[in-house]
């Protein structure tokens, strides 16, 4: 049994001549709302790979869904990831099974891996529509261990936040303590997380700082009463007995009548039963723990953002459960948001010339223009991405803007711009050092900015390719995506034929 479904307006399609930073301006239009939609996923998947299953359920992508249909952003929650030794070796140099999964899928539909997070078995993924990314303003994730007094991470939560078309969002996946009798240690899991969750960006430190709030995950509450596992099946068969037992769910004690956790948050009342516990294979609850409602999707508003007479709004569309998936011993749960957004936001950014030819095995000019009040930063850097790129960090070379010697622009394991907190301690590439490879030259209210790319950078002959800014702070990776430029070809160079001289 599951929530029925409202109708959710179509996403809105935003311009994409355009890109983000912390410092943003509003036009004359940007007291103008628009409607986007979010997808929401928590699943506790029991240390499971996803070999042999489909996600496309699980993400609400049916055969004759519409494009217009689809949301823009994806949030993707998972507990209990296999934390194995050598899964957490090969995680340093790929993504983990499940992001791989999910990206492999929505590449399809055209949408952007912007981040994931990961700690120990918790792991976020976030994921937008293509047409947004220029728009992507100070990504940043953050965690909290909240498990063995905070020192170990197999409880506590991981995070995503960003800027997108001028309001702040976060997303927050925790995982909290489990058992009936831990009520306590719950609610002191949550105001950990709350009270040590801290960002590096300007007036969103806090995760309550931002407009929009989603927290979600095993938050682990259970039912408060004696009754028996056999007692709450029984009951759960009968679904007149459903609104009977969420009287008794202790996450809407805590947060509607004691107010001791989650009381600023907000929650469409399930209407699906109980998603734990499960004997793994079936749809069959295991009587060794009495059935809860465990995994759960919260949400939050500050309406009133930039403008004093407009008011941002949320509204839980959609709240249900999955129950098809069983791998695990926990069912997964989705739920489908509309948010207000700013679509004519527009912030300061770089704007790169047309470039028509990359050519192979030879140093390239890059040449962008940015305003004079567009400050660039040490951490600063320009990737070159496939044009079909999926991820962000499907870069294949890259160069720092503001620094006379740069890493070697093909990126190695030892290299990462994303990550760098001091990229000047790199190996050097091949630059030739008698003249400068970044050229500024001022014109009126703009810079003009020429950046030479070494010959290392290993392009495919014939394949295409687009330039990314990005606007990085070199503070836990804050990142925000400044432009992007055209899509060009890159060619290798045709040798040119010798003749022997004949006599």
């Amino acid at each position: 049994m599951s929530s029925s479904n409202k109708d959710i307006p179509p996403s809105t399609t935003a311009d994409t001549n355009g890109a983000s930073s912390s410092s943003g301006t509003l036009t004359k239009l940007s007291n103008q709302l628009a409607t986007y939609r979010v997808f929401v996923v928590t699943w506790n998947v029991g240390t499971r790979f996803p070999d042999n299953i489909s996600l496309r359920n699980l993400l609400g992508i049916s055969n004759s869904v519409e494009d217009h249909h689809l949301p823009d952003i994806y949030a993707i929650g998972l507990q209990e990831t296999n934390v194995q030794p050598q899964q957490q070796v090969m995680g340093l140099f790929k993504e983990d099974p499940w992001t791989d999964k999910a990206k492999k899928l929505l590449k399809d539909f055209d949408y952007i891996l912007i981040k994931s997070e990961q700690m120990q078995g918790l792991l976020i993924s976030i994921f937008v529509r293509r047409q947004h990314v220029p728009h992507l303003c100070d990504i940043e994730p953050e965690f909290t261990r909240t498990g063995f007094g905070g020192i170990w991470g197999n409880k506590g939560a991981v995070s995503v936040r960003f800027n997108l078309y001028g309001c702040a969002l976060v997303f927050v996946v925790a995982h909290l303590a489990a058992h009936d009798h831990h009520l306590d240690e719950r609610i002191e899991d949550f105001k950990q997380i709350i009270d040590n969750h801290h960002f590096h960006v300007p007036r969103y430190r806090e995760i309550y700082d931002h407009d929009y709030v989603f927290l979600f995950g095993d938050l682990n509450f259970r039912l408060m009463g004696e009754d028996s596992a056999q007692e709450v099946r029984d009951k759960v068969v009968n679904d007149e007995a459903l609104e009977e037992l969420m009287k008794r769910d202790q996450l809407s004690y805590v947060r509607q009548q004691t107010q001791e956790a989650f009381q600023l948050l907000q929650e469409r009342k399930p209407a699906f039963p109980p998603t734990f516990k499960f004997h793994e294979g079936t749809s069959e609850y295991n009587l060794k723990r009495r059935p809860a409602w465990t995994d759960r999707i919260l949400y939050s508003v500050q309406p009133n953002n930039k403008q004093p007479n407009i008011h941002l709004e949320i509204e839980q569309c959609a709240y249900k459960s999955q129950p098809g998936y069983n791998i695990s011993d926990h069912k997964p749960v989705t739920s489908e948001f509309t948010i207000k957004l700013y679509p004519n936001y527009r912030a300061t950014c770089v704007e790169f010339k047309d470039i028509s030819v990359w050519k192979i095995d030879e140093e390239n000019t890059v040449e962008y223009k940015k305003p004079l009040d567009f400050k660039e930063r040490d951490f600063d850097w320009i990737g070159i991405f496939p044009a079909n790129y999926a991820s962000l960090k499907d870069y294949v070379s890259y160069e720092y803007v503001k620094q006379s010697e740069s890493p070697p622009s093909t990126p190695d394991t030892s290299s990462d711009p994303f990550f760098d907190s001091n990229p000047s301690l790199k190996r050097h590439s091949k630059h030739h050092h008698n003249r400068e490879r970044v050229r500024r030259q001022q014109q009126a209210n703009e810079e003009l900015v020429r950046l030479d790319f070494d010959d290392d950078a290993e392009l495919k002959d014939g394949e295409e390719y687009v330039l990314i800014y990005f606007h990085n702070t070199g503070l836990r990776g804050v990142t925000s995506v400044a432009g992007i430029s055209n899509v060009f070809r890159a060619e290798k160079r045709t040798s040119t034929p010798k003749f022997s001289s004949v006599d």
